[in-house]
């Protein structure tokens, strides 16, 4: 197990304890300096495992980081649009704004495909 999906397992672990604030710190750091396919990577064991425990903080961290990593990324934003809507309608102004993001992205892959 990577030190990023550990750090995210003990954020989950450790959520409802009231000292929790080093775990947050540990797993703030270790995802700001990871790469887009371990950041990914984290997200394929949290919804394996932990879709719902994990905290919705964290989880819109993860996507804004992912789509900033990777913005001409069609399937992150996909991604997170999805993972948005899924936690209520708080986040749904930011889903549409990604989907149509990604909409944007797939019009242009289009019509450089035709370009040529």
């Amino acid at each position: 197990m990577n030190s990023l999906i550990h750090a995210g397992m003990n954020i989950v672990l450790s959520q409802y304890e009231p000292e929790n604030s080093d775990v947050e710190h540990r797993f703030i750091e270790l995802l700001t300096f990871s790469s887009f396919d371990e950041i990914v990577e984290l997200l394929d064991w949290i919804d394996a495992r932990y879709w719902t425990e994990f905290p919705i903080w964290a989880r819109n961290l993860i996507y804004r980081l992912t789509c900033l990593l990777e913005p001409q990324n069609i399937a992150i934003r996909d991604r997170a649009a999805m993972g948005l809507r899924s936690f209520g309608p708080d986040w749904d102004d930011e889903a549409d704004r990604l989907e149509t993001e990604a909409g944007r992205l797939r019009m242009n892959s289009k019509e450089i495909r035709y370009a040529h």
